[in-house]
């Protein structure tokens, strides 16, 4: 794999992370929970989520700058 497909996969799972770790922040904080899952599982997981991508994201920027 080439280092330049390398970087943009990296990049995009960062930004899934980020993205689904802020959704779940949401869904945890904003909805009644419906089922066995408790707000505080989803908040849990979304921040892991969303501090797993930040540092992906860091990773990829430090990469990319040499």
């Amino acid at each position: 794999m080439r280092i330049k497909e390398k970087h943009s996969v990296q990049l995009w799972i960062a930004v899934q992370l980020t993205a689904a770790g802020i959704l779940l922040l949401f869904f945890g904080f904003w909805t009644a929970p419906l089922g066995e899952i408790l707000n505080s599982v989803l908040v849990a997981f979304g921040e892991t989520s969303t501090f797993a991508g930040a540092l992906v994201g860091v990773d990829y920027k430090y990469k990319s700058n040499k």
